[in-house]
C-alpha cells in the first residue's frame, strides 16, 4: 500500500486546511486510516483515526476542531482541520494498517508540513 499526503501549508491561526492521503489500493481493504503528527523535538503522536465501518476516534486536542473522514470512492482519506493553533504546527503523516491473519501492517505516507502562524 503507497499513500500520498497532500495539503498541508501555511495558514494563520484559526484557519483552516484540509488534508488528503490518496491510497495505491482500494481502501476497502484497509482496516484503519489515521492520521499522526510529529512536532520537533516530540515524538510522533497520533492525531485521529477511521476504520473501514466509518469509526472515528480523536485526539484530546484536536476534539471538536478537526474532522476524519474517507472516501471509498476516491480511495481517499481527508483531514479537515478547522480552528488551527500555533501548537498544531507539525509534519502531518498518513497512515494505513491492514490487518490480515491475526497481524497488523502499517504502511506510511511521506508526511506534509502544517505551520499554523501569522
Amino acid at each position: 500500500v503507497q499513500l500520498q499526503a497532500s495539503g498541508g501549508g501555511l495558514v494563520q491561526p484559526g484557519g483552516s486546511l484540509r488534508l488528503s492521503c490518496a491510497a495505491s489500493t482500494s481502501i476497502l481493504v484497509i482496516n484503519r486510516m489515521a492520521w499522526y503528527r510529529q512536532a520537533p523535538g516530540q515524538e510522533r503522536q497520533l492525531v485521529a483515526s477511521i476504520t473501514n465501518k466509518g469509526s472515528t476516534n480523536y485526539a484530546d486536542f484536536v476534539m471538536g476542531r478537526f474532522t476524519i473522514s474517507r472516501d471509498n470512492a476516491e480511495d481517499t482519506a481527508y483531514l479537515q482541520m478547522d480552528s488551527l493553533k500555533p501548537e498544531d504546527t507539525a509534519v502531518y503523516y498518513c497512515n494505513a494498517r491492514v490487518s490480515l491473519l491475526g497481524r497488523d501492517y502499517n504502511y506510511w505516507g511521506q508526511g506534509t508540513l502544517v505551520t499554523v502562524s501569522s
